[in-house]
């Protein structure tokens, strides 16, 4: 854990952009699957560091619904390596305690891939320990397009009444339906966006984000991705004085 942060500030849920990883192995003069296959191993590293320190969610951006604009021999590499990397490491996640969600549109994966998804998710889901949310043709847009239209067809059956519809209703369409929202989210390689990424969830998420490439992010970077977050007062739309918390647990979100 981070010196000086107290396990009540601690995040419950880190979501994190992993980008840089192109450009990781262009400064290598190395194909770009070669940075690739660095970011699953930094992504096993932080993971588990992340169970360390009392995380209990890390959701993270694999492949967006806009990277199938990508090269064709890229698309294909990245889906391979993402299949050979569950298989290869699900076990290692399972004796951990860890437990292993999908969100993203699974119809246009590879048959292969969404098999591989459903074995991770069903061998792991009695896990208690950490929850792994792995991003795949991914789009935040999407995501709330679909919730949108699940709604419009339970309204059009009568089983809800269109006055019925709030917040939490919706949030229980989604993709990350029955995960807390994020509290803290990392983007590396110093791009300054969201990228479609968790649009919803993130309204009122802290963002932490470094020029640390992501195959180089590691426990150190970990921490002071951590510590900045605690550091920080997190309001809600109220006032210093409502919430009643002092400085030092800034990171506590109000009951």
């Amino acid at each position: 854990m981070p010196d000086m942060v107290p396990s009540q500030a601690i995040p419950r849920h880190i979501a994190i952009v992993m980008d840089g990883n192109g450009r990781w192995a262009k400064r290598r003069m190395l194909p770009r699957p070669a940075g690739h296959k660095q970011g699953v191993s930094a992504l096993r590293r932080v993971c588990n560091a992340c169970a360390d320190r009392g995380v209990q969610v890390v959701t993270a951006y694999a492949f967006s619904s806009e990277n199938w604009r990508r090269p064709r021999d890229e698309v294909s590499a990245l889906m391979g390596l993402i299949e050979k990397a569950l298989r290869r490491e699900i076990e290692e996640l399972h004796r951990r305690g860890m437990r292993f969600r999908f969100s993203g549109g699974m119809d246009e994966l590879p048959q292969s891939m969404q098999a591989a998804f459903g074995e991770a998710t069903q061998m792991t889901a009695g896990n208690p320990g950490l929850t792994l949310n792995i991003a795949v043709n991914y789009g935040s847009r999407r995501e709330i397009i679909d919730a949108v239209r699940a709604l419009a067809e339970r309204v059009a059956r009568g089983d809800v009444a269109p006055s019925d519809i709030d917040e939490a209703m919706l949030e229980a369409h989604l993709y990350t339906a029955g995960l807390p929202d994020p509290d803290l989210l990392i983007r590396t390689a110093g791009e300054m966006r969201l990228s479609n990424f968790l649009l919803w969830q993130c309204a009122y998420t802290e963002l932490y984000v470094t020029p640390v490439l992501w195959p180089d992010f590691d426990e150190d970077e970990l921490d002071e991705a951590i510590a900045t977050y605690a550091r920080r007062e997190r309001r809600f739309g109220m006032t210093s004085s409502q919430l009643g918390v002092d400085r030092g647990q800034a990171g506590v979100p109000p009951a």
